[in-house]
């Protein structure tokens, strides 16, 4: 029989962010089990329940993501198919609303693994991605969070919202494909240009039909 797991990410959730976290793993649930129900495909399974998650500000990853030292949002995220092992994702995007989507591209439609920034946007566009203003993708919640960090010092006290919202998903479908993914906008306040384990084959996710599938989601560096 199939099955699906998402989660929204580690560590403490605020008293205030419990019921919006669940509504959107819920969510996240819904539109990945509709295409499981029908008989659809682990791939497209996670990648919705993913894109809805993307979507929601509640979660550091697309929409609503951390700021980064300069004040501007990087994107990153993988998928990992179980029975050939192969991979697609994308790191230090700014202009993509759905990272999942473009990694999805790049899984498909790539002869690399990995593409990172304007390079990926452009595989993207290729591809038929639209960009996006990085504009859109910054919440009021974040630009204030940010500044609060440039006046005083910076400080995880100041995401109270979701101090570490990286999203995943795994499926297995009907017909034995197991598949998984991962998505994040990376830590508060963080260097341009870094990456931390989400992309990456073995750190922030991992699919093998022998063995499971497995999303990741805490602090990169250690």
């Amino acid at each position: 029989p199939p099955s699906l797991i998402v989660h929204g990410g580690a560590l403490s959730i605020p008293d205030e962010a419990v019921e919006d976290c669940r509504a959107g793993c819920r969510r996240a649930l819904e539109a990945g089990w509709a295409i499981l129900a029908r008989g659809g495909g682990a791939l497209d399974a996670v990648e919705a329940a993913i894109v809805v998650l993307e979507d929601d500000p509640t979660f550091d990853a697309g929409i609503g993501s951390h700021l980064n030292r300069e004040g501007r949002i990087e994107l990153d995220a993988i998928l990992m198919d179980g029975a050939t092992l192969k991979a697609g994702a994308v790191a230090a995007i700014e202009r993509v609303r759905n990272p999942i989507r473009l990694a999805r591209k790049v899984f498909e439609s790539c002869e690399h693994m990995m593409l990172v920034g304007a390079g990926a946007e452009q595989f993207g566009v290729e591809q038929g991605l639209v960009l996006c203003d990085p504009q859109e993708l910054v919440t009021e919640r974040e630009r204030s969070a940010w500044r609060r960090c440039r006046e005083n010092s910076h400080a995880a006290e100041h995401h109270l919202a979701h101090r570490h919202g990286t999203v995943g998903a795994v499926a297995l479908d009907a017909r034995g494909h197991l598949v998984a993914g991962t998505s994040t906008g990376g830590t508060c306040c963080k260097l341009p240009g870094r990456v931390g384990d989400s992309p990456l084959i073995g750190c922030g996710c991992y699919a093998d039909i022998e063995a499971g599938g497995v999303s990741s989601t805490g602090y990169g560096e250690a």
